[in-house]
């Protein structure tokens, strides 16, 4: 006799055990086809490649056991993957500690296991403490009393000159003198999923931040507004509790440009939950993404300039070509590269109108 599935949320045998259960992937916004081809270049290879009896998703940030093959280190942030420890027939997967992102995994490998016809109910996930998640990012440790501004996110490598990173763990840094304004670059190695990036914000303040904003990447939830064309900005985001807003860097100027469109942003903690009956209640908003409410209301918690300029990588309100399985193609690269020296050119412009500090010039001074 086998035992019964586990539900989502529902209490597993162990004490603060969840189980974890599969979407309907039939009713999500990506095709199933697209759906599987996003969750294979996201699932541990040790999962693609073999049965378990038990897969527990935990939080730890464990660069020493066993790490995924799918991971893709040609680019310097946000490549590395949840790790793996073998217990027997028990696989331990490791996520960076945050609340969204060990829920949001442990969803990614029920609904594959259950698209490739080997879901049993055998995956959980346990979700961290908020002392071990704040633990986690409190490891930054960067003096950001005296910077103008500081640049958190993707793509950090088009908008400096030279290779010359310095490192902490899991992160790296660089500062540099744009028109005598002082700006450090931050990008982190591993992904800063949902609620993880709130507390980037805070610690960013609490180490002396006034001013931070955000490059990423967001989903468009405007039918009209195709991927990778154009760029997202704005000042508001709805969260499960409620709607923040927050003082923005940009002020107008970001939404004033031709190829930028604001709105108001949805804060999803994963892109499992965003089916068709999910997008069917987004009336008047215009974005998704996992981060940018969290970093928004830690901004305005602790009295500081938040902004975010993103590449509009996908549609969930209409089929396009592009989405968010097929990233790599030549196309879709060339086009972001595009979009993130508009967006050098945005944060440039935007400078100017900060009073210039007496901060050396240099890469890293």
């Amino acid at each position: 006799m086998t035992s019964p599935p586990l539900t989502d949320h529902a209490p597993a045998a162990e004490v603060g055990l969840l189980g974890a259960s599969p979407i309907d992937f039939y009713r999500h916004t990506m095709s199933s086809s697209n759906l599987l081809r996003y969750l294979k270049i996201k699932v541990h290879h040790l999962i693609q490649d073999y049965d378990w009896a038990r897969i527990s998703v935990t939080a730890g940030y464990d660069r020493h056991c066993m790490v995924s093959a799918h991971e893709k280190n040609d680019k310097l942030f946000n490549w590395q993957r949840p790790t793996a420890h073998v217990q027997g027939n028990h696989l331990i997967v490791k996520c960076f500690p945050g609340v969204d992102y060990v829920h949001h995994y442990a969803l990614i490998i029920a609904t594959y296991l259950n698209m490739v016809g080997r879901y049993r109910g055998q995956v959980d996930y346990r979700l961290p403490s908020e002392h071990a998640c704040r633990s986690a990012v409190d490891r930054l440790d960067i003096d950001a009393s005296t910077d103008d501004l500081i640049v958190v996110g993707w793509g950090l490598e088009r908008f400096v000159n030279g290779t010359t990173w310095v490192h902490g763990p899991g992160h790296a840094w660089q500062r540099t003198n744009i028109d005598g304004r002082r700006v450090l670059y931050l990008g982190y190695l591993h992904s800063i999923w949902g609620d993880v990036a709130g507390r980037v914000v805070a610690r960013l303040a609490t180490l002396g931040a006034r001013r931070v904003i955000y490059v990423g990447k967001v989903g468009s939830l405007d039918p009209r507004i195709a991927p990778n064309t154009c760029l997202a900005t704005g000042n508001s985001s709805v969260l499960s509790d409620g709607q923040v807003t927050w003082p923005d860097f940009f002020g107008g100027l970001a939404a004033g440009q031709s190829d930028v469109r604001s709105g108001v942003h949805v804060t999803s903690p994963s892109i499992l939950f965003e089916d068709t009956n999910w997008l069917a209640r987004q009336h008047g908003h215009r974005f998704v993404d996992p981060e940018i409410g969290h970093m928004g209301r830690a901004a305005h918690t602790a009295g500081i300039e938040f902004g975010f300029l993103h590449v509009i990588s996908n549609n969930l309100a209409r089929h396009y070509p592009e989405d968010l399985s097929n990233e790599r193609l030549h196309t879709v690269v060339e086009r972001r590269a595009q979009l993130l020296d508009r967006i050098h050119e945005i944060i440039r412009l935007r400078l100017r109108s900060i009073p210039a500090t007496q901060a050396s010039e240099g890469t890293n001074a």
